[in-house]
């Protein structure tokens, strides 16, 4: 990769998000547990859901992924609180779709639109589905 690549792909927005991630940590009793990896980078993201009258009403992640990984992570702990299943399937699909050279997915998961860098980075794609993926599964579970 060269270094004008590694800029666009590594640009300050990424990593702004990556420096601020919401709900990192643990849940102390949580209803579904979810462990995801990526085998290409190694990249991890453990979340711990818990979901009221069909909404997430609790959230946690534990994030040890690269600074993609972690940009999505951010995105997605803003949306996390009060979504459907339903939601966070479309929000995953959505985000599939992005990478592919879809459209940026709609609200509440628009700012996965600072990640169009890395549509181009194929091998970088499972460490940036880690979150949404862990989150949908947990949910998908209760």
């Amino acid at each position: 990769m060269s270094d004008a690549e590694m800029m666009k792909l590594y640009s300050g927005r990424i990593l702004a998000l990556a420096a601020d991630i919401p709900h990192l940590g643990r849940l102390p009793a949580p209803q579904a547990t979810v462990r995801k990896r990526s085998p290409l980078c190694g990249s991890v993201v453990t979340v711990d859901l818990g979901m009221q009258d069909g909404r997430v009403s609790e959230f946690a992640q534990d994030v040890k992924a690269c600074a993609l990984g972690q940009a999505a992570a951010a995105i997605v702990g803003r949306a996390m609180l009060g979504l459907s299943l339903a939601q966070l399937q479309a929000g995953r699909d959505d985000l599939r779709a992005m990478l592919a050279g879809g459209p940026v997915p709609p609200a509440p998961f628009d700012g996965f639109a600072a990640l169009e860098p890395a549509r181009d980075f194929r091998n970088r794609h499972a460490s940036i589905l880690l979150a949404i993926e862990a989150a949908t599964e947990a949910a998908e579970s209760l």
